[in-house]
């Protein structure tokens, strides 16, 4: 998959000191580092257990509330931003949470070299980068090659989760997804929030603005 442009901006945010003192002392218990061959998730987790990935995971609340609330899976958060990372590192060694690990790197990279073909239960993508400005919209994640990236990776009958507050990006998502061969829409359109995935800040801000909150969700064709 050829993807020159880039998604997302690395923002010189503040980490916090416990954001870094987490980065420095748990990513080696709970962080994956990028390398270009499939992860093994039984050795990773030490278990056979269906394996979902989420992309950008933010501050992790959400991950974590969902990881937590679903452990017969194992999950696998995708953020790029250290101080998103070094939160949720900490959410997991607060919580106890056995079954998720964090990457941190470019989520297209770790789909085409870290994750297998048709070896997901499940992909999550809550509220990515909007990008509003029409002229920043080829910076989009969702764009036909994504689809088809993610539809492969997902294995037949698995799931793939979006969610949005700007409509016009809905509306794309609706479209691309639904023009993917692999993918079927099994709600014909929008579908209601599913119960595993929690009121989000995003969604909770985008609601007090008077935003709409969409929920896409597409399983892959069984084969």
């Amino acid at each position: 998959m050829n993807r020159p442009i880039r998604s997302y901006v690395l923002r010189q945010g503040r980490t916090s000191a416990a954001q870094q003192r987490a980065l420095d002392a748990l990513s080696a218990k709970y962080a994956i580092t990028f390398a270009p061959q499939p992860i093994d998730a039984r050795a990773i987790f030490g278990r056979v257990a269906p394996l979902v990935l989420e992309i950008g995971s933010g501050m992790g609340e959400t991950t974590a509330a969902i990881a937590r609330a679903q452990p017969e899976s194992d999950f696998i958060a995708i953020e790029v931003h250290g101080p998103g990372v070094g939160s949720l590192l900490n959410r997991i060694e607060a919580d106890r949470i056995a079954n998720l690990r964090v990457i941190r790197h470019d989520a297209v990279e770790v789909l085409e070299h870290m994750v297998a073909d048709a070896s997901l239960a499940g992909m999550h993508l809550f509220f990515p980068d909007p990008w509003p400005k029409k002229r920043h919209h080829k910076r989009r994640l969702v764009q036909p090659a994504f689809a088809a990236l993610a539809a492969r990776k997902l294995a037949p009958g698995g799931y793939l989760h979006a969610a949005t507050d700007w409509p016009d990006y809905a509306a794309q998502m609706l479209a691309v997804f639904s023009a993917e061969p692999l993918l079927a829409n099994p709600a014909g359109g929008y579908a209601p929030r599913p119960a595993h995935r929690p009121l989000t800040k995003f969604e909770r801000r985008g609601l007090g603005l008077g935003h709409a909150v969409h929920d896409l969700l597409f399983r892959r064709r069984q084969e």
